[in-house]
């Protein structure tokens, strides 16, 4: 339900993706303005009437693959434009990958880290740039645990997070004396459809919860956020265990 206040603009590039729909479904009700990116148009369209149903004041779509980085100015110049301006860029495609078949096969592993970091940066750099311009905005990104420290069962898509990660920190340092935040979002695991076959789903955190813990933070314009938060402290101790320890753990 919109408050009266003005109404939010927020682009939401992985619209699909099911931490990205709950989040949308926060705004929604908040009577935000949604431009919604993703590449599987019956369900970016089946999306975007949800949220419309919940309360957006106005959603407007692209179907588009956004690992196609040539494309992403004249998408994200058509987002804004349709939009009228833009106060949140809320990134949130990427893939988990195969790990066992990335470690036989590097177009695999490519694959993993051109969707989690080659595109990202691509995006976050003409979109940091628009917001320097304008000083102000808020880019918040999805990373995740799994770049704090490299694990074996899933060490290409950490190392893909953890590049991503990297880069939003010196990207901040960058533009934040420019009235820009550069929010960093590390979610532990999460129930939703991309991890509903992995071992433990059912122990995952709620996606309704973590998306109104992500929502919050944009509109606190907090740096970086652990979600659920019990993932900073759990982070901190793998991070330190010695490595004498820690190769010879099954992780």
């Amino acid at each position: 339900m919109s408050t009266g206040t003005p109404s939010k603009k927020i682009l939401v590039l992985g619209a699909t993706s099911g931490i990205a729909e709950a989040t949308g479904r926060v705004w929604a009700a908040e009577g935000a303005s949604l431009f919604l990116v993703a590449r599987n148009a019956d369900k970016l369209a089946a999306v975007a009437a949800d949220l419309k149903t919940r309360g957006a004041a106005y959603v407007d779509t692209a179907v588009a693959d956004l690992d196609d980085t040539a494309q992403h100015p004249s998408l994200l110049t058509h987002a804004i434009n349709s939009l009228g301006g833009m106060d949140v860029a809320y990134l949130a495609h990427g893939i988990l990958g195969d790990q066992a078949k990335a470690e036989l096969d590097f177009n695999v592993a490519a694959q993993i880290l051109h969707t989690n970091f080659i595109s990202a940066v691509s995006l976050l750099t003409w979109l940091a740039n628009y917001c320097v311009q304008r000083k102000s905005g808020v880019l918040a990104v999805i990373s995740s645990v799994a770049g704090d420290r490299g694990r074996k069962s899933n060490y290409l898509y950490g190392s893909s997070k953890a590049g991503l990660s990297a880069f939003l920190g010196g990207l901040r340092n960058r533009v934040d004396r420019e009235g820009v935040t550069v929010l960093n979002i590390k979610p532990g695991p999460v129930k939703t459809a991309m991890t509903a076959g992995m071992k433990g789903a059912e122990k995952m955190a709620d996606v309704n919860a973590v998306a109104k813990t992500i929502a919050s933070a944009i509109d606190k314009k907090v740096d970086n956020l652990y979600v659920p938060v019990q993932w900073g402290p759990i982070m901190f101790v793998i991070q330190h265990i010695p490595e004498p320890i820690f190769k010879k753990l099954n992780l």
